[in-house]
């Protein structure tokens, strides 16, 4: 009796070869399906993974394709070919990036003060840059410069050639005036340069003398944040700087270049769209889609380093109307070290 009863409450060993084996494959069954489940979730995640990344590769590649087309779009609209007096036997090849080049930057005061007439070149730069050197030499042309104007056969304001005959007559006095050549231009109007600096964020400076413009004011010494409307005011006043004009003209250097820092900064992608709508309405030039981005790619190492400068002379009156009177010894000393920097 009691080996009977032994025998019946004997338990089969799961691990043994022996006994029906029932058992053995229910616990096999089961830790082979939690085995392919384990497996299965584990692709399961890797695939939603690479479909994750594969979605933002996707966004990514089509962000970069819109900005783009519309980049390209843009400088289509700005692109503005001039007809140009010839002053070199080939134009500079930018995509090399061995080559100095000549830019004329014109800033037109239509859009200023809510004037909307053709408008004239108060602000005129001749930008040289030279990337063996790493350095861009700017000089500043005053506005009131007497000076020949081809397309009206007399002598008048250097700012007035835009009036007469646009960014064409413009770079052709330049020209004349200096004896160099000029590659290419940029013709901004002012309202489209304070439409960009409220886009970017503002931009800061240090002004040198303390003045009040427009109900805004600047004390020397003291870095300052200036939106588009107070960026105009600072570079409008010449009658408080003890340079007048000339300090003028520094300012609005100063403003290009931090304009220009500022818009080279990938912080502003986001802003992309609005800096190209500022820009098509408000630019011209004849640098091609191609040519600016060989400008970026090859050239902005040479804005690291910046000379700055401007044409100096003496007011004088002639038939009750001011000039600016520039010596020829100081026009051929600019012309000399404008030539050295094109090499």
């Amino acid at each position: 009796m009691i080996s009977t009863e032994v025998n019946r409450e004997k338990l089969v060993d799961p691990m043994s070869d022996k006994g029906d084996g029932k058992e053995t494959m229910s616990l096999g069954k089961r830790e082979e399906r939690h085995r392919k489940g384990s497996r299965s979730k584990k692709s399961f995640g890797k695939k939603l993974a690479y479909l994750f990344i594969g979605a933002i590769i996707l966004l990514g590649l089509s962000l970069v394709w819109k900005i783009y087309l519309d980049v390209d779009r843009t400088s289509k609209s700005i692109y503005h070919p001039v007809a140009i007096d010839k002053k070199r036997k080939d134009q500079v090849d930018l995509s090399q990036g061995k080559k100095p080049f000549s830019l004329l930057l014109m800033g037109i005061d239509t859009g200023e003060l809510g004037r909307t007439e053709k408008g004239r070149s108060d602000t005129l730069i001749v930008a040289t840059v030279n990337p063996k050197t790493k350095t861009t030499k700017l000089l500043s042309i005053p506005r009131d410069t007497y000076t020949y104007i081809r397309s009206v056969a007399k002598k008048d304001k250097i700012n007035h050639a835009y009036a007469f005959g646009g960014p064409s007559e413009s770079i052709n006095t330049v020209q004349r005036l200096l004896d160099i050549p000029i590659d290419y231009y940029v013709a901004v109007n002012m309202k489209g340069l304070e439409g960009i600096i409220d886009i970017v964020g503002g931009i800061e400076v240090t002004p040198s003398i303390s003045f009040t413009q427009e109900g805004h004011s600047f004390t020397a010494g003291q870095a300052v944040k200036l939106n588009g409307e107070k960026a105009l005011a600072y570079v409008r006043n010449r009658y408080d700087d003890p340079q007048g004009d000339y300090g003028r003209q520094a300012r609005q250097r100063e403003i290009i270049l931090a304009c220009t820092k500022k818009l080279a900064s990938l912080s502003n992608l986001a802003n992309y769209q609005e800096i190209l709508n500022t820009l098509g309405s408000n630019v011209q030039t004849n640098l091609q889609f191609s040519q600016m981005r060989d400008l970026y790619g090859n050239y902005r190492h040479s804005l690291k380093k910046v000379e700055d400068s401007s044409l100096r002379g003496s007011g004088q009156m002639i038939d009750g109307v001011y000039y600016e009177i520039i010596p020829d010894e100081v026009i051929k000393e600019a012309s000399q070290n404008l030539k050295a920097q094109l090499k």
